[in-house]
């Protein structure tokens, strides 16, 4: 029985995405590199971890490097790669010392073999953890429906499948967060104000929470905040407030 339905007001918090936003403007106002400011939000990345332990909070999801990120400069490029390269090395056996689970999600094409290696060795390594830290690397939400489309298409001209059947969840079960419980709460750091192409079908429902703050400085207060204004909505998915027969007050999508 989920808290909601037990009486207590409170809607549960299984899956928090986030868009880490304001590295470089981090940076830029400090005087440094661009890449240094993708450094120090590393170290958040152990923060929220930790904040999501004690929330209990078993699902995780970061928007790392978007497919519109190739676009970028090529040294910064090749900077972001060799620090995600670099997490892998150093992080995963904290994570699975923590019992976290690393899944990565994004078209991958584009990655060195080393780097493929990488990604495949941490996901094994962690195969067995309890928590699930998923990162969207070369993820963008239109690719991701896009290439659900042409598989669900590939199967129906084999003849696996019949058009009729196609439901939502079966659509689902062919995007790249297959098996991941939709987000309750996506997190945008730094001020801005939109999506950018994160979890667009996913986050149909989400809650939409803004923080101002750059994510090199976004520690587990912030995380805090932001599950706190969480607590404080009602979510409704397409309902009247007076149907739902409690909740807590305030604003939701739907």
């Amino acid at each position: 029985m989920t808290d909601h339905e037990s009486g207590s007001g409170r809607w549960p918090l299984n899956h928090v995405a986030i868009i880490m936003d304001g590295n470089n403007r981090w940076a830029k106002a400090r005087g440094l590199a661009g890449i240094a400011g993708h450094e120090r939000g590393v170290e958040r990345v152990r923060d929220v971890l930790d904040a999501c332990g004690r929330h209990g909070i078993p699902y995780l999801t970061l928007f790392a490097f978007s497919s519109e990120n190739w676009a970028r400069p090529a040294g910064e490029v090749r900077a972001l790669l060799s620090l995600f390269a670099s997490y892998l090395r150093k992080e995963v056996p904290e994570l699975e010392r923590r019992g976290v689970r690393l899944k990565v999600i994004g078209e991958r094409a584009r990655f060195s073999r080393r780097l493929s290696r990488l990604i495949e060795e941490a996901e094994e390594a962690t195969a067995r953890g309890e928590t699930t830290l998923t990162l969207a690397v070369d993820y963008g939400g239109r690719w991701d429906i896009v290439q659900a489309s042409r598989r669900l298409a590939e199967r129906v001209r084999a003849g696996e499948l019949d058009p009729a059947a196609i439901s939502e969840a079966l659509f689902e079960a062919h995007l790249a967060t297959a098996g991941l419980p939709a987000p309750d709460l996506c997190i945008r750091t730094a001020g801005e104000q939109r999506l950018s192409n994160f979890l667009l079908w996913q986050l149909a429902y989400a809650e939409l929470y803004f923080s101002p703050v750059f994510w090199p400085d976004f520690d587990g207060h912030a995380f805090d905040l932001a599950v706190a204004a969480y607590h404080r909505r009602q979510r409704r998915f397409g309902r009247k407030s007076e149907q739902l027969g409690g909740g807590a007050e305030g604003v939701a999508g739907g």
